[in-house]
C-alpha cells in the first residue's frame, strides 16, 4: 500500500541509481515505484563527465531540472536541434513534452541535477531519436 492509500507523508532514504534509456543517470526520490506517487517524480539526475544523452523527446510529460553541481553542460532543443544553452550551476530548465533535445557534459565532472516531471515512473514516456543523434557536435 502506498503513501497516497495510506493518507500519510513518506520519507524517501536515498535510492541507488539507475542508467536510463537516454543516458542520463537517476536516482528516484519521489516517485510510482517509491512511494506511489500518481503524478510526480522527484529526484537526482546525473550525466557522468564526457558523456551526452541521446536524442529524445519525453513523449507525455514535462520536465523541469536545477543544476546542483558541475561544469557547463550544453543543451540542445528544437526540431532540428538548432537551438543551443549553456547550463551552469544554479541554472533551471524547462522542457516541455514532446520537443527533442540532446544535453552533453564535456567536463571531466559530474554534471548533477534535482530534476521533476509531471510522470511518476522511473522508466519515463521517452521516445529515442537515432537519426538525430549525429546533429550535435
Amino acid at each position: 500500500m502506498s503513501a497516497t492509500d495510506e493518507g500519510r507523508a513518506s520519507i524517501v532514504k536515498g535510492q541507488k541509481s539507475e542508467a536510463a534509456v537516454q543516458g542520463s543517470v537517476y536516482a528516484a526520490g519521489v516517485s510510482a515505484e517509491t512511494v506511489g506517487a500518481r503524478s510526480l517524480f522527484l529526484g537526482v539526475v546525473t550525466l557522468p563527465p564526457g558523456k551526452r544523452t541521446k536524442a529524445h523527446v519525453h513523449e507525455f510529460h514535462e520536465t523541469a531540472m536545477y543544476m546542483l553541481s558541475g561544469e557547463a553542460v550544453d543543451m540542445y532543443s528544437g526540431p532540428n536541434l538548432e537551438h543551443h544553452e549553456q547550463l551552469n550551476i544554479g541554472d533551471y530548465v524547462y522542457i516541455p513534452a514532446n520537443v527533442l533535445h540532446v544535453a552533453v557534459n564535456r567536463s571531466s565532472t559530474p554534471a548533477v541535477f534535482v530534476g521533476s516531471r509531471n510522470e511518476a515512473t522511473v522508466n519515463e514516456s521517452v521516445v529515442l531519436f537515432p537519426e538525430m543523434d549525429g546533429v550535435v557536435p
